[in-house]
């Protein structure tokens, strides 16, 4: 009878944290029924990433279930992923959502586990073992190409230029010269285009008083670049950034919008007007800058900024210190406006520096797991990928969207791995007890050590950007 009333109660007993115990001593039970309640109600998941994804996971999954533990891992010594190392660093606003993901890691019932690799320290075997639930939430590192010759050798991938300078570890020694450059091109027309943009173009003071790494700071001291060229495969109205990010550029006081008005051919009130709103500012946004962009004059400005549409990029090649992208000249197909098709002709951009910049990808880490190589998402259905094995944020919705949109997707998927525990017959599992122990190789980090490393960051005002260097501050040699 007992176990049927902790089964039909599960939830609103495993609010009464502190008083349990008393609750079930005033009803006659034993200290025995008091574990048994426990071992019942006490889910073990496992989250792997520790990005915001997988934080407002665990938020919830302790909200809707408080009495379950949940074991974050992380391939880095320190958490928060895509807040600490992709967000711009003159972008602190955004940053502050760790306050919230701090309150997760005092939370007695969640532990994080970093320098853990998943699929390489440890199998999801035995993670299914360890645990009730596995979620799955280490986003999207890896990019997309644009498979043009040249590439390789020529192209910087936007994904290590922002980690260079946010000071991610594998990024660190990323070798950028922006001396003697003046004419910077970007393929892409995303919020990560514009925010390579705005730290290429932005005054060293603005960027001395952001946590941007000091290599990165020094690297940006001695930089000559003037022009940045945006390039984009369609037109105006497809453009991925958002508004804030435009606007930010738009605003900046250093550096000229430039922009062809032909571009926006046809693009009026009353094209606008049955818009959705976002959609409807960022255009007229657009459309104003560019309308102004012809009759400001560029004697007042220093640098300058392009959006140059319609054209995909087909060839770089060096020619003494200056590179040749070649890009090809798009148009509409009349059978579908929302796409474009090559022309075949095609123009030649001289410049310095060329930056890939057209999405990332995810990667598979485990082979037992279905992968789509195309997208790079996890297959899932409303983010469950089979029993007990799900995914969460980018790894299984592509990167996409911004962190309240990837809150809100953590929170439904929070929500349907606690529906489905409760239609799970109950086992016992160990969490992390168990995984500690298989895993002995090398220095696994928790929050006290991360804690050490932030103090250390806050005191000596600079980002450590080696994991060495994370290690002599946990082991107290720094």
């Amino acid at each position: 009878m007992l176990l049927k009333h902790i089964s039909k109660n599960n939830l609103k007993l495993g609010t009464l944290g502190n008083n349990l115990h008393k609750y079930l001593s005033s009803h006659g039970h034993t200290g025995l029924d008091v574990r048994l309640l426990l071992r019942r109600s006490n889910h073990r998941f496992c989250v792997i990433g520790s990005g915001p994804a997988g934080f407002y996971a665990a938020q919830h999954l302790l909200k809707l279930k408080p009495s379950s533990r949940v074991d974050i891992y992380e391939k880095l010594p320190v958490p928060f992923g895509l807040v600490r190392y992709g967000v711009a660093p003159d972008h602190p606003e955004v940053k502050n959502v760790t306050h919230t993901f701090t309150t997760v890691l005092k939370n007695p019932n969640v532990a994080f586990i970093g320098n853990f690799e998943a699929g390489k320290d440890i199998t999801l075997g035995k993670l299914k073992e360890s645990y009730h639930a596995i979620l799955l939430a280490y986003g999207a590192s890896e990019d997309r190409k644009l498979n043009i010759p040249g590439e390789k050798e020529h192209v910087v991938s936007a994904r290590d230029f922002v980690g260079w300078y946010n000071g991610l570890p594998a990024n660190r020694d990323l070798a950028i010269n922006l001396e003697t450059k003046k004419r910077a091109i970007i393929i892409g027309n995303g919020n990560v285009t514009l925010d390579i943009a705005r730290i290429l173009l932005s005054p060293i003071e603005l960027l001395e008083k952001t946590d941007i790494s000091p290599y990165a700071l020094d690297a940006l001291k001695k930089s000559t670049i003037s022009e940045v060229v945006i390039c984009g495969r369609r037109g105006p109205l497809q453009v991925s950034f958002t508004i804030k990010e435009l606007r930010e550029l738009v605003n900046m006081k250093s550096a000229r919008a430039v922009s062809e008005i032909r571009d926006f051919d046809g693009i009026n009130e009353q094209l606008l007007k049955d818009f959705p709103r976002p959609k409807k500012r960022l255009t007229e946004l657009l459309l104003k800058s560019a309308q102004a962009s012809d009759t400001t004059s560029s004697g007042s400005y220093s640098k300058s900024w392009f959006l140059k549409f319609m054209r995909s990029p087909k060839m770089v090649e060096r020619h003494g210190d200056k590179l040749h992208l070649t890009l090809e000249i798009n148009e509409f197909d009349p059978a579908n406006k929302e796409r474009v098709v090559g022309t075949g002709k095609t123009e030649v951009n001289i410049c310095d520096i060329v930056f890939r910049s057209v999405g990332y990808k995810g990667r598979r880490i485990f082979d037992e797991l279905p992968f789509d190589e195309n997208t790079g998402i996890i297959p899932n259905v409303g983010g469950k990928i089979e029993n007990g094995i799900y995914c969460v944020g980018w790894a299984g919705q592509g990167p996409r969207g911004v962190i309240l949109s990837t809150m809100q997707n953590s929170f439904d998927v929070a929500k349907t791995i606690i529906q489905d525990m409760e239609s799970v017959p109950h086992s016992d599992k160990s969490g992390f007890e168990t995984i500690k122990n298989l895993v002995t190789d090398k220095r696994l980090t928790c929050y006290t050590d991360f804690v050490k490393i932030a103090d250390f960051e806050e005191k000596h005002n600079r980002k450590v950007t080696t994991i060495d260097e994370m290690f002599k501050i946990i082991n107290g040699k720094l």
